[in-house]
Protein backbone atom coordinates (compact mmCIF):
# COMPACT_ATOMS: atom_id res chain seq x y z
CA UNK A 1 0.00 0.00 0.00
CA UNK A 2 1.04 3.69 -1.08
CA UNK A 3 1.83 5.81 2.14
CA UNK A 4 1.77 8.98 0.04
CA UNK A 5 -1.83 10.85 -0.10
CA UNK A 6 -3.02 11.01 -3.58
CA UNK A 7 -5.50 14.26 -4.34
CA UNK A 8 -7.72 14.72 -6.87
CA UNK A 9 -6.69 17.11 -9.84
CA UNK A 10 -9.23 16.99 -12.01
CA UNK A 11 -12.93 15.57 -13.37
CA UNK A 12 -13.10 14.85 -17.09
CA UNK A 13 -16.39 14.94 -19.14
CA UNK A 14 -15.90 13.83 -22.60
CA UNK A 15 -17.92 15.05 -25.56
CA UNK A 16 -18.03 14.41 -29.13
CA UNK A 17 -16.92 17.94 -29.93
CA UNK A 18 -16.05 20.93 -27.62
CA UNK A 19 -18.56 23.11 -28.22
CA UNK A 20 -21.16 20.44 -27.19
CA UNK A 21 -19.56 19.78 -23.93
CA UNK A 22 -18.69 23.13 -22.96
CA UNK A 23 -22.37 24.01 -23.60
CA UNK A 24 -23.30 20.93 -21.61
CA UNK A 25 -21.78 22.04 -18.57
CA UNK A 26 -22.85 25.83 -19.04
CA UNK A 27 -26.14 24.23 -18.76
CA UNK A 28 -25.63 22.48 -15.46
CA UNK A 29 -23.17 24.66 -13.81
CA UNK A 30 -24.58 28.10 -14.85
CA UNK A 31 -20.67 28.90 -15.61
CA UNK A 32 -18.76 29.23 -18.95
CA UNK A 33 -15.85 27.17 -19.22
CA UNK A 34 -12.44 29.02 -20.39
CA UNK A 35 -10.03 27.99 -22.70
CA UNK A 36 -7.61 25.28 -21.90
CA UNK A 37 -5.76 24.41 -25.32
CA UNK A 38 -4.88 21.35 -27.58
CA UNK A 39 -2.93 18.23 -26.78
CA UNK A 40 -0.63 17.71 -29.61
CA UNK A 41 0.49 14.37 -28.99
CA UNK A 42 -3.08 13.11 -28.13
CA UNK A 43 -5.04 15.34 -30.87
CA UNK A 44 -7.60 15.73 -28.50
CA UNK A 45 -8.15 19.79 -27.42
CA UNK A 46 -10.30 20.96 -23.61
CA UNK A 47 -11.64 23.30 -21.87
CA UNK A 48 -12.04 24.12 -18.12
CA UNK A 49 -13.90 25.32 -14.85
CA UNK A 50 -12.17 25.98 -11.89
CA UNK A 51 -13.23 23.60 -8.14
CA UNK A 52 -12.80 24.59 -4.84
CA UNK A 53 -9.37 23.23 -3.50
CA UNK A 54 -7.10 22.99 -6.03
CA UNK A 55 -8.85 21.10 -8.19
CA UNK A 56 -10.89 21.56 -12.07
CA UNK A 57 -13.17 20.02 -14.40
CA UNK A 58 -12.07 19.18 -17.62
CA UNK A 59 -14.31 19.06 -21.16
CA UNK A 60 -12.42 17.11 -23.62
CA UNK A 61 -13.12 16.37 -27.24
CA UNK A 62 -11.14 14.87 -30.62
CA UNK A 63 -9.49 18.27 -31.68
CA UNK A 64 -10.75 18.27 -35.98
CA UNK A 65 -7.81 20.46 -36.62
CA UNK A 66 -5.29 18.26 -35.13
CA UNK A 67 -2.50 17.06 -37.34
CA UNK A 68 -2.81 13.19 -38.29
CA UNK A 69 -0.15 10.61 -38.56
CA UNK A 70 -0.38 7.46 -39.51
CA UNK A 71 1.84 6.21 -36.72
CA UNK A 72 -0.66 7.93 -34.13
CA UNK A 73 -1.01 6.08 -30.87
CA UNK A 74 -4.83 6.21 -29.38
CA UNK A 75 -6.40 9.05 -27.94
CA UNK A 76 -6.77 8.96 -24.16
CA UNK A 77 -9.56 8.54 -22.15
CA UNK A 78 -10.90 5.93 -24.68
CA UNK A 79 -12.23 8.37 -26.76
CA UNK A 80 -11.12 6.75 -30.34
CA UNK A 81 -13.17 3.61 -28.49
CA UNK A 82 -15.84 2.59 -31.05
CA UNK A 83 -18.01 2.13 -27.50
CA UNK A 84 -17.34 5.38 -25.64
CA UNK A 85 -18.08 6.81 -29.22
CA UNK A 86 -21.48 4.80 -29.77
CA UNK A 87 -22.00 6.26 -25.62
CA UNK A 88 -21.46 9.88 -26.78
CA UNK A 89 -23.68 9.96 -29.46
CA UNK A 90 -26.27 7.81 -27.46
CA UNK A 91 -25.98 10.11 -23.89
CA UNK A 92 -24.39 13.57 -25.28
CA UNK A 93 -21.57 14.78 -22.52
CA UNK A 94 -20.88 12.88 -19.39
CA UNK A 95 -18.48 12.31 -16.62
CA UNK A 96 -16.27 9.47 -17.94
CA UNK A 97 -13.03 9.63 -15.70
CA UNK A 98 -11.20 11.51 -12.86
CA UNK A 99 -7.15 11.85 -12.41
CA UNK A 100 -5.44 12.03 -9.20
CA UNK A 101 -2.47 13.76 -8.62
CA UNK A 102 1.06 12.77 -7.31
CA UNK A 103 3.12 15.56 -5.93
CA UNK A 104 6.60 15.43 -5.77
CA UNK A 105 8.98 14.75 -4.31
CA UNK A 106 7.74 11.57 -5.32
CA UNK A 107 8.50 10.89 -9.10
CA UNK A 108 5.33 9.19 -11.11
CA UNK A 109 7.86 8.30 -13.49
CA UNK A 110 10.20 6.34 -11.19
CA UNK A 111 6.90 4.90 -9.70
CA UNK A 112 6.06 3.40 -12.64
CA UNK A 113 8.64 2.30 -13.54
CA UNK A 114 8.93 -0.19 -10.11
CA UNK A 115 5.21 -1.06 -10.29
CA UNK A 116 4.45 -1.78 -14.25
CA UNK A 117 1.58 -4.13 -13.45
CA UNK A 118 -0.09 -1.67 -11.79
CA UNK A 119 0.51 2.05 -13.40
CA UNK A 120 -0.10 2.68 -16.62
CA UNK A 121 2.83 4.30 -18.90
CA UNK A 122 3.84 7.53 -18.57
CA UNK A 123 3.00 10.00 -21.53
CA UNK A 124 4.69 12.95 -21.83
CA UNK A 125 1.72 15.85 -22.15
CA UNK A 126 1.86 19.45 -22.89
CA UNK A 127 -0.70 22.58 -23.49
CA UNK A 128 -0.72 26.03 -24.17
CA UNK A 129 2.70 26.38 -22.19
CA UNK A 130 2.13 23.52 -19.48
CA UNK A 131 4.00 20.22 -19.49
CA UNK A 132 3.31 16.96 -17.24
CA UNK A 133 3.45 13.51 -16.95
CA UNK A 134 -0.32 11.69 -17.20
CA UNK A 135 -0.54 7.53 -17.37
CA UNK A 136 -2.19 6.22 -20.12
CA UNK A 137 -2.38 3.14 -21.28
CA UNK A 138 -0.86 2.32 -24.76
CA UNK A 139 -4.00 1.32 -26.24
CA UNK A 140 -5.78 4.40 -24.91
CA UNK A 141 -7.66 2.91 -22.83
CA UNK A 142 -8.66 3.46 -19.22
CA UNK A 143 -6.15 2.29 -16.36
CA UNK A 144 -7.39 -0.69 -15.36
CA UNK A 145 -6.40 -3.21 -12.14
CA UNK A 146 -7.40 -7.01 -12.45
CA UNK A 147 -9.81 -6.01 -15.10
CA UNK A 148 -11.48 -3.00 -13.58
CA UNK A 149 -11.33 0.06 -14.86
CA UNK A 150 -14.03 1.73 -16.83
CA UNK A 151 -13.03 5.19 -16.35
CA UNK A 152 -13.31 4.68 -12.06
CA UNK A 153 -9.77 4.00 -11.50
CA UNK A 154 -7.96 6.71 -11.61
CA UNK A 155 -5.88 8.31 -14.48
CA UNK A 156 -2.26 9.49 -12.22
CA UNK A 157 -1.16 12.67 -13.60
CA UNK A 158 2.37 14.96 -12.36
CA UNK A 159 3.04 18.68 -13.35
CA UNK A 160 5.89 19.83 -14.05
CA UNK A 161 5.46 23.55 -12.39
CA UNK A 162 4.98 23.85 -8.88
CA UNK A 163 1.79 25.91 -9.49
CA UNK A 164 -1.51 24.02 -10.53
CA UNK A 165 -3.14 25.10 -13.52
CA UNK A 166 -6.85 25.55 -10.78
CA UNK A 167 -4.94 28.61 -9.75
CA UNK A 168 -4.90 30.32 -13.33
CA UNK A 169 -8.48 29.72 -13.62
CA UNK A 170 -11.30 32.36 -12.55
CA UNK A 171 -13.11 31.06 -9.23
CA UNK A 172 -16.64 29.52 -9.61
CA UNK A 173 -17.28 28.77 -6.05
CA UNK A 174 -18.40 25.24 -6.68
CA UNK A 175 -16.98 22.56 -4.46
CA UNK A 176 -16.93 18.79 -5.51
CA UNK A 177 -19.20 17.65 -2.09
CA UNK A 178 -18.78 13.52 -3.07
CA UNK A 179 -17.04 10.79 -6.07
CA UNK A 180 -18.62 7.74 -5.99
CA UNK A 181 -17.51 4.78 -8.31
CA UNK A 182 -20.04 1.94 -9.21
CA UNK A 183 -18.55 -1.52 -10.62
CA UNK A 184 -19.10 -4.65 -10.71
CA UNK A 185 -15.94 -5.58 -9.35
CA UNK A 186 -15.76 -3.21 -6.33
CA UNK A 187 -13.28 -5.13 -4.18
CA UNK A 188 -10.84 -5.00 -7.03
CA UNK A 189 -11.23 -1.13 -7.25
CA UNK A 190 -11.34 -0.51 -3.65
CA UNK A 191 -8.08 -2.49 -3.97
CA UNK A 192 -5.98 -0.70 -6.25
CA UNK A 193 -6.89 2.74 -4.54
CA UNK A 194 -5.73 1.85 -1.24
CA UNK A 195 -2.72 0.61 -3.03
CA UNK A 196 -2.16 3.72 -4.63
CA UNK A 197 -3.42 6.02 -1.67
CA UNK A 198 -6.04 7.24 -3.35
CA UNK A 199 -8.82 5.70 -1.32
CA UNK A 200 -10.33 8.42 0.70
CA UNK A 201 -10.82 10.17 -2.75
CA UNK A 202 -13.81 8.05 -3.82
CA UNK A 203 -16.65 5.73 -2.09
CA UNK A 204 -16.82 2.64 -4.04
CA UNK A 205 -20.01 0.75 -4.10
CA UNK A 206 -21.05 -2.53 -6.01
CA UNK A 207 -23.07 -2.53 -8.72
CA UNK A 208 -24.77 -5.72 -10.76
CA UNK A 209 -24.82 -2.43 -13.65
CA UNK A 210 -22.61 -0.95 -15.52
CA UNK A 211 -19.96 0.99 -13.87
CA UNK A 212 -20.12 4.70 -13.52
CA UNK A 213 -19.35 7.75 -11.88
CA UNK A 214 -21.28 9.81 -9.39
CA UNK A 215 -19.70 13.40 -8.94
CA UNK A 216 -22.08 15.47 -6.38
CA UNK A 217 -21.07 19.15 -6.24
CA UNK A 218 -22.03 22.15 -4.05
CA UNK A 219 -22.92 25.51 -6.24
CA UNK A 220 -22.54 28.89 -4.95
CA UNK A 221 -26.38 29.19 -4.30
CA UNK A 222 -26.61 26.56 -1.73
CA UNK A 223 -28.31 24.03 -4.22
CA UNK A 224 -26.21 21.01 -5.19
CA UNK A 225 -25.80 19.36 -8.37
CA UNK A 226 -25.49 15.27 -9.66
CA UNK A 227 -23.38 14.55 -12.65
CA UNK A 228 -23.14 10.89 -13.54
CA UNK A 229 -26.10 9.93 -13.09
CA UNK A 230 -29.49 11.54 -11.42
CA UNK A 231 -29.65 10.95 -7.63
CA UNK A 232 -32.83 8.66 -7.33
CA UNK A 233 -31.04 6.37 -9.80
CA UNK A 234 -27.81 6.36 -7.88
CA UNK A 235 -29.62 5.78 -4.61
CA UNK A 236 -31.42 2.99 -6.53
CA UNK A 237 -28.21 1.78 -7.02
CA UNK A 238 -26.95 1.87 -3.57
CA UNK A 239 -30.18 -0.12 -2.39
CA UNK A 240 -29.46 -2.54 -5.35
CA UNK A 241 -25.76 -3.01 -3.62
CA UNK A 242 -27.11 -3.10 -0.14
CA UNK A 243 -29.88 -6.05 -1.28
CA UNK A 244 -27.13 -8.04 -2.60
CA UNK A 245 -24.80 -8.28 -0.04
CA UNK A 246 -27.58 -8.94 2.03
CA UNK A 247 -28.61 -12.11 -0.53
CA UNK A 248 -24.99 -12.89 -0.56
CA UNK A 249 -24.95 -13.04 3.72
CA UNK A 250 -27.98 -15.56 4.07
CA UNK A 251 -27.11 -17.78 0.94
CA UNK A 252 -23.71 -17.89 3.42
CA UNK A 253 -25.60 -18.94 6.52
CA UNK A 254 -27.66 -21.47 4.71
CA UNK A 255 -25.41 -23.30 3.35
CA UNK A 256 -25.33 -26.90 4.32
CA UNK A 257 -22.22 -27.67 6.92
CA UNK A 258 -20.36 -30.53 4.69
CA UNK A 259 -17.92 -31.59 7.22
CA UNK A 260 -17.70 -34.72 9.38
Amino acid sequence: MNEHRLKLDHLVIAARTLDEGAQFVAAKFGVETVPGGAHPLMRTHNRLLNLWGGAYLEVIAIDPSAAHADAARPRLFALDDPAMQRRLDAHGPQLVHWVARVDRPKSLVRWREQYPERIAPVAAMSRAGNTWGLTVPDNGAFPAWQHAGDGVLPSLIQWDTPRHPSGALPETGIALRSLTGFHPHAQAVTDQLAWLGAAHLMHVEETAGAPVLVAQFDLPDGSTLTLGESAELAEAREEEARQASKRRRVKKTESPDTSD
